[in-house]
């Protein structure tokens, strides 16, 4: 039998037919399979109306589903919301054995597709943050799962600064005025940062959010998770909901408002992907996640120091 790296699946093999046989082994019919939005990792599929079928489309997908089933378990134990795994299979990659992963489901939309208001939003985004705290406190031994990369120490982003110079992406003035932030933001990092477990992906996609009023239901799709200095783990937001998910962070983790150490950590991934995302202008059109637009960072750190952000962040600019 071929392992799931060695027979990809595709997007004939993970498509309704076998959604369906698979449906049938978790005793649901034909008629109560229904296909969800999916990203580009996953076809999805909602199993009559309390499971949720995961079928990878690449290697690489797979391989994401596999570091799945080993995270979520360690997630739950922490109590952090997110639906319960009940089954996982890496499959021979034919119609009826595809890699493959079956969840609860869990209530609500996801929060890319809501438009809250703002304060709903903050208030979710606080929920979000106290979560993260419940997993970045988890310390499991790293060779407890050997699927989880490590991330190793990021490039100082004034190199990058530097290229994008010499590549004609950036005036000298304002390559200089960068330099000079980051250096700023440079002076209130940890030397060493501690790497903990991260979701790797905490996105609007992957937060589900029940109504009336609007609470977190859910954080799903953990293929991304890795070791990483937790404040990765909130780049992945517009930055005009990091302040609401600092404060539910902190709460949870019975730390006090700071000086600002924790923004300008934020703040250095936010800037250095926004950066990092210049030397590739190509539109993504139909893309779900809120950075496919080549600009949407760089114009989300525009509106966000233009609309009067909360203290700390002003004096981080």
């Amino acid at each position: 039998m071929e392992s799931a790296d060695e027979s990809a699946p595709d997007d004939t093999a993970t498509g309704p037919g076998a959604a369906t046989a698979l449906a049938a082994r978790y005793g649901v019919p034909a008629g109560q399979v229904r296909a969800l939005p999916s990203g580009g990792a996953n076809r999805v599929f909602l199993l009559g109306d309390g499971l949720v079928l995961r079928m990878p489309r690449t290697r690489e997908a797979a391989a994401g589903l596999r570091k799945e089933a080993e995270v979520v378990p360690v997630a739950r134990a922490a109590g952090v919301r997110t639906p319960e795994i009940v089954a996982f299979e890496d499959g021979d990659g034919s119609e009826t054995d595809v890699p493959h992963m079956v969840v609860r489901r869990a209530a609500g939309r996801d929060m890319s597709v809501l438009a809250l208001p703002e304060s709903e939003a903050h208030r979710v985004l606080r929920q979000v943050g106290r979560e993260l705290a419940k997993l970045h406190r988890q310390s499991p031994e790293r060779d407890e799962l050997p699927g989880v990369p490590v991330d190793d120490a990021p490039e100082d982003p004034r190199l990058l600064v530097a290229r994008l110079l010499d590549g004609g992406w950036l005036d000298s003035g304002t390559a200089r005025w960068l330099t000079g932030w980051f250096g700023r933001l440079a002076a209130r990092l940890p030397a060493d940062p501690p790497r903990v477990l991260l979701h790797g992906d905490i996105a609007p996609q992957n937060l589900l959010v029940a109504a009336s009023p609007a609470r977190l239901s859910a954080v799903v799709d953990w293929g991304d998770a890795m070791w990483a200095d937790p404040a990765a783990e909130f780049a992945k937001i517009p930055l005009g909901g990091v302040p609401a998910m600092l404060d539910g962070y902190r709460q949870e983790a019975g730390e006090p408002a700071g000086q600002g150490d924790w923004e300008a950590r934020v703040l250095w991934h936010h800037l250095t992907w926004a950066l990092g995302r210049l030397p590739d202008p190509v539109p993504r059109p139909g893309e779900r996640h809120w950075t496919a637009p080549p600009a949407s960072r760089l114009l989300g750190l525009l509106r966000f120091f233009a609309a009067g952000p909360p203290p700390p962040w002003p004096a981080l600019a």
